[in-house]
C-alpha cells in the first residue's frame, strides 16, 4: 500500500517511522531488491545524484509532524560504466565515505545480514570540498541475503550534526539514512 498524495507521504496523525537497522535491511531493502510489495510503502525512490541533502528533507518527508530522520531508496550509480567505484557526486558537492564499514547482524543470531557505510557531505568538488554537517548511513544487503542476480539496492539515513536527519533506503544497492 503506497501512502502518498501529490508526491507527499500521507500517514495518520501521530504516525512515527523509526525502523531498526535489521528492519531496514531484512524487510524494506530485501523486499525492494526482490521487487516484492512493501505493506506500508512510505519510503520514496529518489536519485541521490540529483538531490542535495537539504532537498531530501522535503522530498522524503513522512507525514506533517517534525521529523529528524528521512528515508529513501536510491540506485547506486557507477562513476565509470565498466568500473566498480560508486558515483556520489551531486550538483553542489559530493558524499565521501569515512571510517570502516560496520557489519549489521541479525538479532536472532543468524549471522551477518548487511553492512553500513558512513558518508559525509562535502560542498564543492573533490579534493577541495568543504566538509558540511550532513552525515548519511548507507545500508547494503549481504550477498547471501541478496543474490547477485538481483539489482544492487541500498538504503540509508542522513542527518545534520545539529540534529538527526534523513534516512535513505536505496533500491539500487544501498539504503541511506540522513
Amino acid at each position: 500500500m503506497s501512502i502518498s498524495m501529490n508526491g507527499q507521504s500521507v500517514v495518520p496523525p501521530g504516525f512515527r517511522f523509526h525502523p531498526t537497522e535489521e528492519e531496514l535491511l531484512t524487510y524494506y531493502l530485501a523486499k525492494k531488491v526482490a521487487s516484492q510489495r512493501i505493506d506500508l510503502d512510505v519510503i520514496p525512490d529518489v536519485d541521490l545524484n540529483k538531490l542535495e541533502p537539504w532537498d531530501i528533507q522535503e522530498r522524503c518527508r513522512i507525514g506533517t509532524g517534525p521529523q529528524n530522520d528521512w528515508y529513501l531508496f536510491s540506485h547506486k550509480d557507477k562513476k565509470y560504466p565498466t568500473g566498480t567505484r560508486t558515483n556520489r557526486a551531486t550538483t553542489a558537492g559530493f558524499w565521501k565515505a569515512t571510517g570502516r564499514d560496520k557489519a549489521i547482524y541479525s538479532a536472532a543470531g543468524s549471522g551477518r545480514i548487511g553492512m553500513r557505510k558512513t558518508l559525509v557531505y562535502y560542498k564543492g568538488r573533490a579534493p577541495h570540498g568543504h566538509k558540511s554537517d550532513w552525515i548519511m548511513h548507507e545500508y547494503r544487503l549481504d550477498d547471501a541475503v541478496a543474490p547477485p542476480t538481483n539489482p544492487v539496492f541500498a538504503a540509508g539515513d542522513a542527518s545534520s550534526r545539529h540534529g538527526r536527519g534523513p534516512v535513505i533506503v536505496d533500491t539500487g544497492g544501498w539504503v541511506g539514512h540522513l
